[in-house]
């Protein structure tokens, strides 16, 4: 290389190029923590996601917005609601209706929770909780149907009264499955499908079942 030393550049040519080093700057979402965030704006935006659950439930599609940002916050407020418009509703008039409480909270999340074990050991790619998500937000229609069978209840308890209830209860379990097997399907093998869907009906017939056969004191 010792050529090397006679070669000169004229400074006339110009220099292409750039040689410094670029540097990003910080996205603010980088700092961002929920520890300097105030507990009021910290509710609002939880409740703007439960929100947005619910409103994914009542149009279902195929989405992974129930998956992605799972959460319990929402299922919890569902069986909480169900349990209480349940309690009350037992054919002996000597018991006070507190059972059907604990037997909401025991059909909801632990048949939730067969639901999922099914699922995985079917060979299902969703994760645990977000399937106990997506079954708990389901459950939003049904939680409608109760809602909507206390009001026609107070009316009377009639034919009329029983046939309104049936077609209410019959179309928000349709609504229920058809909700959750839209967001539950494309993480199930093709073959297998017909195996996850079953439990998911049986699921949501026992809630209606309760719902359809509720009778306050």
């Amino acid at each position: 290389f010792a050529g090397l030393a006679d070669v000169s550049i004229s400074e006339d040519i110009p220099v292409e190029g750039e040689i410094t080093v670029p540097v990003g700057s910080r996205s603010p979402d980088e700092d961002f923590s929920t520890l300097d965030e105030p507990v009021r704006d910290t509710i609002m935006r939880d409740l703007k996601a439960v929100g947005k659950k619910f409103v994914h439930v009542m149009y279902p599609k195929k989405s992974s917005a129930l998956l992605r940002d799972w959460d319990l916050w929402g299922p919890l407020v569902l069986c909480v609601s169900l349990a209480l418009m349940l309690q009350g509703g037992s054919a002996d008039s000597k018991d006070d209706g507190g059972p059907q409480f604990a037997e909401v909270f025991v059909i909801i999340w632990f048949g939730a929770v067969v639901i999922t074990l099914n699922s995985k050991l079917l060979g299902g790619t969703i994760s645990f909780f977000q399937s106990l998500c997506v079954l708990g937000y389901c459950v939003l229609p049904l939680t409608v149907a109760m809602l909507v069978c206390r009001l026609v209840l107070l009316a009377g308890s009639g034919t009329v009264s029983f046939v309104i209830r049936l077609i209410v209860v019959v179309a928000m379990f349709g609504w229920s499955t058809l909700a959750s097997t839209a967001f539950l399907a494309d993480s199930q093998p093709p073959n297998r499908k017909a195996l996850v869907v079953y439990p998911i009906f049986l699921f949501y017939f026992v809630i209606s079942w309760m719902i359809l056969t509720f009778t306050p004191q």
